[in-house]
Formats: structure tokens, C-alpha cells, sequence
């Protein structure tokens, strides 16, 4: 992938944005010769960004394509085992070359990212062709190798509790408590102001909608560590309408919103990866991109890399749906109106408004993410991702920076920031806490939302990464 396209996907993080990372010179060498794992991590990000599926479907969407990359990379390893065959697909000495690898991971990834996207087929066959294979002529040994690993892990996954092949719908049953919300107009009393609450508002279409909770059946996914929902059901209760705690959080993100500056709103907004982007999941995914650019990876450093990370994101996704189907809790949208209805409040952008009409600082058209707030899935899937990049780079440093342009605010256009300013991260756990961190800003989620989804995390990235290893040493 040429360095200029590696660039101008980073760019899309968010308009008018431009991540940089340093050292992309030497270290970007691999990249410009096509590292096949780049390549088709690149092209499954392009996919999210046009597809519609939410969070924990991206996230199992990156587990799979890379799992599928790993299984058929590692019958050319002398001692990796595949996560479903084993050891059976190895290959004798003489095969293991760069160029056999990339032909089985190629054949793999795209028969899974064809299974994921299919409306997406064409991107992927045309990757193919650059690449130099036809998907429709499998007839080489490394396509089998490629094909049979990939298989045998869509067979696992088609049964894995997503209910993929029904199109992700709810196997639960869930309904919610509460009557829709309608954004634009004041608030009115809900059934149970401590749980969650649909929201009824125009999207970037125009269209009045009212998105149903996301995956409430996400929970039972199978986790690749197998810890991910044990992990979740050991995470406290959030606080409940009625008490102190619960009066104390909507307070909070009340003074919050209300003094914003525009580093706040930058940091909001940088991080809130909602609608036609590559959701958090895969932002760590496009992060990973410029990791291995500047550690000056080879194929092998990445398959391992992306294999790791993405099930890591993946478990991040089952682990934060276990707890937010459990509790069902109410988003701060609710608990401010609930809470102070009928009172004059300050909020964002210099405002005095009703309690009963206050929202969120986030564009009108996604005004909150449909489904419970605790805990926050943002801060689960980054945590996760910085514990794995911690690991597998053997340190925390990160040293990657994001440069704002003045007035190029999707919430407040043309006013926010009021001068150019730069984000950066010296280490990947600072990246990690901003992105929780951005969610209390957008008026998203409260505090214990936030920081129990990065103990969550911190957690669920530590088990994958050890699961991971331990198939890349041979142990399975």
C-alpha cells in the first residue's frame, strides 16, 4: 500500500483531521511494498465505512478476516497452530516462503470479507487482482491451504451466537421499558428514568428514525479468550435512579458539557467514530496501520499483530454488550432531562437552556448510540487494544499526534475549534483514557461508565493477548 494511501485513510478519521506518526520514512518501507496484512486491513476498513453494521459487528467482522490471515499463515510457520486446525494444514519446510503465505492469507482474508460484506465483493475481488491471485481460480496449493483454514473458522463463527446468517437480529427478546424519546421536543417522564430510553430524531438523511438497542443478544457471542462474559459479569452494578450517586453523575456531565473548550470538543469529536467511519474498533485497527510503519514490520509481525488486536476488540465488544444488557441503564440524555426538567441549566456553547430540553455534545443526527450506557463500549475496545499494542511492541510508547483545522467542528461548523490545535499521545494507555475520556466530554457517558469499561478492558485485551500468543507458540 503506497504511503500516500495509507495517509489519506488515516485522514478519514475525521474530516479536516490528519493523523500523523512519526518516522514514516524508513519504517513506511513495508507498506510501500505491499504488506499483504495492510492491505487487507485497509480494505476491510473501507468496507465498515460504507456498511452499516454497528460496533460489536465491526469488531467480529476484523476478529474474523484476520483470524482467517493467521490460520492460513500459520501452515507456514514451523511451530504456530491454527485457532481450528491446528497443526493438520502444515507445510513442509520447502513451501514456508513470503510469497506462499501471502497467496494463502490473500485467499483467506477475501473469503471472509466476502462472507462478511458481500454487497462489498467488488473492492475485494479487484484487491485480488493487484495482488496478482483470481479468486475464482483456487487451484493452487497455497489458495487450498488459504481456504480450508478460512472454512473451518466461518463454520465456527456462523454458529458463534451473532446470529450472522439472520442478519445480527436479536435472539433474546429484548424490548425496552421505556416509550421512545423524541430529541427535538421536551421531555417527558419515562417509565423507568434508570433504564435505557430509544430516541426518535432526524439522520443525515432527513428521516425520522428510532433505532432499536443494538445486539442485545451480543453478550452470548463465543469470546476468543473464552474469559470475555466472565470478565463482564464480575463488573459492578451502576448506580441506580433515586440515589446520591445517580443524582451526583448527571451533575457532572451537566457542569461538564456546559464548560467545554474547544480542545474538549476537539477530543469529543475525534474519538466519537459513529456513523460511515470505521467505528472504535477499527480506528485501533487503522492506528495499528501506522504501528507497524513505524516499528518497520514484516508479514509475519503483522498477521500476529492484527490477530491479536482484532480479538481483542472483538471480546472487548462481547465483554461491554454483557454488561450493558445486564444493567440496561439509563444514557445521560434521559437522567439530565428526568433530572432537571422545568430548571434553567447552562450547556455547551454558552447556553441557558430547560433541563428538559438539554442534549448532548454530538451532532443532531446521531445525537446518542442505541443502546445502555454502562459501560462504555469506547472505553472497553480502546483499552483492550492499547493492552494488546503495550504487549506486543514490549512498551507503551506510542507518540502519534492528530491535528484539528480551525472551524472544521461537525457539531458547532465553522466555530469550533477557533484555531488550529493538535491531540497528541505519547503512549498508547494515554490514547486508550482519552477515548474514554471523549465520551464524558460528548455528554455520552457518565464517569463509572467510563472507567469500568477501561478496567473492563484492560482486562479482556490481557486474556486475548495471552490466548493469542499462545496459538502463535504453538501451544493452541
Amino acid at each position: 500500500m503506497p504511503v500516500r494511501r495509507f495517509l489519506r485513510a488515516v485522514v478519514t478519521l475525521l474530516a479536516a483531521t490528519a493523523l500523523l506518526l512519526p518516522a514514516l520514512t524508513a519504517q513506511a518501507q513495508e507498506v510501500e511494498r505491499g504488506n499483504t496484512v495492510l492491505r487487507w486491513n485497509d480494505a476491510l476498513l473501507a468496507a465498515i465505512r460504507t456498511g452499516t453494521l454497528g460496533p460489536p459487528m465491526v469488531a467480529r467482522a476484523l476478529a474474523i478476516v484476520h483470524t482467517c490471515a493467521y490460520d492460513a499463515w500459520a501452515a507456514y510457520d514451523a511451530v504456530a497452530v491454527g485457532t481450528r486446525l491446528g497443526g493438520s494444514l502444515r507445510r513442509p519446510p520447502a513451501e514456508r516462503t513470503e510469497a506462499n503465505k501471502t497467496e494463502a492469507i490473500s485467499y483467506a482474508a477475501h473469503r471472509a470479507a466476502v462472507d462478511l460484506y458481500p454487497a462489498q465483493r467488488a473492492g475485494f475481488d479487484t484487491l485480488m487482482g493487484e495482488l496478482g491471485f483470481d479468486p475464482a481460480d483456487p487451484s493452487s496449493v497455497p489458495a487450498g491451504v488459504g481456504l480450508a483454514a478460512c472454512d473451518a473458522v466461518l463454520a465456527h463463527r456462523h454458529a458463534d451466537g451473532s446470529n450472522q446468517l439472520g442478519g445480527y437480529a436479536d435472539t433474546t427478546g429484548y424490548a425496552p421499558v421505556n416509550a421512545p424519546m423524541v430529541v427535538a421536543e421536551p421531555y417527558v417522564e419515562a417509565n423507568d428514568p434508570g433504564r435505557w430510553q430509544p430516541l426518535t430524531y432526524r439522520n443525515r438523511a432527513g428521516v425520522l428514525v428510532t433505532p432499536p438497542f443494538l445486539a442485545p443478544h451480543w453478550g452470548g457471542v463465543a469470546s476468543f479468550s473464552g474469559r470475555a462474559r466472565d470478565l463482564a459479569d464480575g463488573v459492578p452494578a451502576p448506580a441506580e435512579d433515586g440515589t446520591p450517586a445517580f443524582r451526583a453523575q448527571a451533575a457532572e456531565i451537566l457542569a461538564l458539557t456546559a464548560t467545554l473548550d474547544d480542545r474538549r470538543k476537539a477530543i469529543a469529536e475525534y474519538w466519537a467514530d459513529g456513523p460511515s467511519s470505521e467505528t472504535p474498533p477499527g480506528h485501533w485497527c487503522l492506528l495499528a496501520q501506522g504501528i507497524s510503519a513505524r516499528d518497520g514490520h514484516g508479514l509475519d509481525d503483522d498477521v500476529k499483530m492484527f490477530f491479536a488486536l482484532a480479538n481483542a476488540g472483538m471480546d472487548a465488544g462481547i465483554a461491554s454488550w454483557e454488561v450493558k444488557r445486564d444493567h440496561d441503564s439509563v444514557r445521560p440524555i434521559t437522567a439530565v432531562r428526568h433530572l432537571y426538567q422545568g430548571r434553567q441549566i447552562p450547556t455547551w456553547g454558552g447556553r441557558t437552556i430547560d433541563g428538559a430540553t438539554w442534549v448532548p455534545f454530538q451532532v443532531p443526527t446521531f445525537p446518542t448510540p442505541p443502546f445502555g450506557e454502562y459501560v462504555s463500549g469506547h472505553s472497553t475496545f480502546s483499552a483492550s487494544a492499547a493492552e494488546v499494542l503495550k504487549r506486543f511492541t514490549g512498551g507503551d510508547a506510542f507518540g502519534a499526534e492528530a491535528r484539528i483545522a480551525q472551524g472544521s467542528s461537525l457539531v458547532e461548523p465553522g466555530v469550533s475549534p477557533s484555531r488550529d490545535l493538535t491531540l497528541r499521545w505519547r503512549t498508547f494507555s494515554e490514547a486508550a483514557d482519552e477515548a474514554g475520556l471523549s465520551r464524558r466530554y460528548g455528554g455520552i457517558h457518565f464517569r463509572a461508565g467510563d472507567l469500568k469499561g477501561r478496567s473492563l478492558g484492560r482486562a479482556v485485551g490481557a486474556a486475548a493477548w495471552d490466548r493469542a500468543r499462545s496459538y502463535w507458540s504453538g501451544l493452541g
